[in-house]
């Protein structure tokens, strides 16, 4: 933290899913002091009634994501010092969601999408039969481990401009997932996957602006895995579709 700053000007939304207004706070500065910190310094001293989501501090759950100065982020892992301007900091809630209060937002359609884009395993053998054996080598599975590591925190969902247009578009996270299990040979559900995320707000909506990838904590890249789906979904038209 610059010595210079000894006090941080802070604003955070207040509100609900009525409306809202940003109110400012000042909270002192310090060293390796993230985001979260500020907002919990602003909960246990200033404002008891701020509602808002964390869980791990550790950047693992991705609970406490949050826009800070514009742009989603899990404010965990967001040191104040990479964000400030001069001595101002914005927090607000996760934009493209519903808020319910203050910081909070609701997550049930960022969900809701992701079993509508057929995000679910369908097995193809019951737990009596033996283990598919699997090569890490093999390229479908090289394909879905590049993509398999997203934890659901919406920061992609909320940076995408496609979604913010579009609030049918299904979102880049639950397309991701929908590329990582039509990647896996053991999936029941490729055909019927594949209608789903190709209707009205399915893939070919996406413009490849690549906000999910530049924002995702966990450096995965959403627009690759929605690319792939657009390139699937192609194929299928032209062999007129497969049984499964």
């Amino acid at each position: 933290m610059d010595q210079a700053v000894e006090a941080l000007d802070v604003k955070v939304w207040r509100g609900n899913a009525k409306g809202g207004s940003y109110r400012s706070y000042e909270v002192p500065a310090q060293r390796s002091q993230t985001v979260l910190d500020v907002v919990t310094w602003i909960q246990q001293n200033a404002e008891p009634t701020l509602t808002y989501r964390f869980a791990c501090r550790v950047g693992m759950c991705g609970s406490c994501a949050m826009m800070v100065n514009g742009e989603p982020r899990w404010t965990c892992r967001t040191h104040v010092k990479k964000v400030l301007e001069g001595r101002h900091l914005e927090i607000a809630p996760l934009r493209n969601l519903p808020v319910i209060k203050d910081l909070a937002t609701d997550m049930t359609a960022f969900f809701d999408k992701w079993t509508g884009a057929e995000g679910v395993f369908h097995p193809t053998a019951s737990r009596a039969d033996a283990i598919a054996p699997i090569s890490p080598e093999d390229p479908a599975r090289v394909l879905a481990n590049e993509a398999i590591e997203c934890i659901n925190c919406a920061v992609c969902y909320s940076a995408c401009d496609t979604v913010t247009a579009n609030p049918d578009y299904l979102g880049p996270a639950a397309l991701n997932r929908a590329w990582t299990l039509q990647n896996d040979e053991r999936d029941g559900a490729h055909s019927r996957r594949l209608r789903t995320i190709s209707g009205g707000g399915g893939c070919f909506n996406c413009h490849s602006h690549q906000s999910c990838m530049t924002y995702c904590p966990n450096e995965l890249n959403p627009t690759a895995s929605i690319a792939g789906l657009k390139r699937l979904s192609a194929m299928s038209f032209f062999k007129g579709g497969r049984d499964r």
